[in-house]
């Protein structure tokens, strides 16, 4: 007899409309990250440390939000979460008309990151309540499709409009996808909590039960850590392309820049299906090790472009990589945690890659100061190596490479990506 849980359907209308909503979410914020940069170096004659701030307090303090948002997610303010981060991102975001300096700009980016950081846990947490379990890892695949597609394509529409409309057009563009999100949103935010195909409680309306049926605190999952660093160490070498591909173009005679991340798009597009089911199959070590070349290989031809057909290629090499190891490194974090606490890996995930984008920012940024662009992207090639070693020697020591499902969980996932019968036979009647 089939099993009921492969009988759900992934491609449902809440599902595509979370998907959508996150995309615009994402590109507008993307299409200010990187034209960004070049504005404020032209129109305030900021220099290379001052700029990389920009990138770096909008991503801290969408941390600090965030840190606010996972538990308000867990006490199930999930519709306040939407909607003030929305207001909060949407109002910041036309305060830049009235930005006459640096400082009052670089406020208005730390407004507009609590708001996102607010907004974006959300849609995240809503669709790993959605998805079923056994196609965990092939549904964030193609949702984190979304956030990939827009950070991609983003910087490509940010800086067509600054280069041929102006900063205001796109101040007010950027504000216009805000507001489209509203209405698509409210199908969503109306619905109540439900429970899911597995007979795990859904989480994302309000507080749950526990498997006994009352309400219990779960504490911070340690398994949490690992996952998170190595999301936080491929962020950076993204920071260094939001924030600087613009300037590195200009320094290298690349006649358009920003066309790095359509390429890199369509390699995300490309690699996004195939790698949710590699790792529903094979587990994240499949996926992460090759990602990790992938990315270290694009970084360094890169350095080297002369020319746009070079850029393509290192754009759509990275995209190769990021694009397999993006997901996958969430998914790991849904899949560890208990369903009360999807809210906090949601918030872990989106908090460590801000966090690697502005560390990427700032430390890329000085190094880019003290040499050029060129040298940058070579030393970024770098936190691939440490990624690599990190996830070799943990999987080493610990003797596996496999996620460890939840118990909640372990049960309805399939073999092969955990410690299998192991973990399967652990869990009490009570469980099942």
């Amino acid at each position: 007899m089939k099993d009921r849980s492969t009988q759900v359907k992934l491609w449902t209308t809440d599902f595509i409309l979370l998907m959508l909503c996150n995309f615009l979410l994402f590109l507008q914020l993307h299409m200010i990250v990187s034209p960004l940069p070049s504005y404020v170096q032209e129109r305030f004659h900021a220099n290379a440390f001052e700029v990389s701030l920009f990138t770096c307090l909008f991503a801290l303090s969408a941390i600090a939000a965030r840190l606010y948002s996972a538990k308000a997610l867990e006490k199930g303010l999930r519709n306040a979460m939407i909607y003030i981060g929305l207001s909060v991102a949407l109002l910041a975001t036309l305060g830049y008309y009235f930005a006459a300096g640096i400082a009052v700009l670089l406020l208005l980016r730390m407004i507009f990151g609590v708001g996102f950081g607010m907004s974006s846990t959300a849609f995240p947490t809503m669709a790993s309540d959605i998805i079923p379990v056994k196609r965990m890892g092939e549904g964030m695949g193609y949702f984190g499709l979304s956030t990939s597609l827009a950070m991609s394509m983003g910087p490509i529409i940010g800086v067509t409009l600054l280069q041929g409309s102006g900063f205001v057009t796109l101040m007010l563009c950027t504000a216009a996808v805000i507001v489209v999100i509203y209405p698509l949103s409210y199908s969503l935010t109306r619905k109540k909590a439900t429970r899911s195909h597995a007979g795990s409680p859904q989480t994302s309306a309000g507080p749950v039960a526990n498997v006994s049926g009352t309400k219990e605190k779960i504490p911070f999952n340690r398994k949490l850590i690992l996952p998170s660093v190595l999301n936080c160490l491929l962020s950076i070498t993204y920071g260094g392309l939001v924030g600087f591909i613009v300037l590195y173009g200009k320094e290298a005679n690349l006649a358009n820049p920003a066309l790095f991340f359509l390429f890199n798009a369509l390699a995300v597009l490309l690699v996004r299906p195939f790698a949710g089911r590699l790792y529903d199959s094979k587990g994240p070590k499949a996926l992460l090790i090759p990602g990790a070349i992938f990315v270290a290989i694009g970084l360094t031809i890169l350095s080297f472009a002369t020319s746009m057909p070079i850029l393509f290629v290192a754009a759509f090499i990275y995209g190769i990589g990021y694009g397999s190891m993006q997901s996958s490194l969430q998914t790991w974090m849904i899949q560890i945690v208990a369903p009360t606490q999807r809210g906090m890996a949601n918030g872990m995930f989106l908090n460590t890659l801000d966090l690697g984008i502005a560390t990427g920012a700032l430390l890329l940024g000085a190094i880019a100061s003290m040499t050029s662009y060129t040298d940058m992207y070579r030393y970024s090639v770098i936190f691939m190596i440490v990624f690599l070693l990190i996830y070799l020697i943990q999987g080493k020591r610990s003797g596996t490479f496999a996620v460890t499902v939840h118990p909640l969980l372990a049960h309805t996932h399939i073999s092969g990506t955990d410690s299998d019968s192991k973990e399967s036979s652990s869990i009490t009647p009570a469980e099942k």
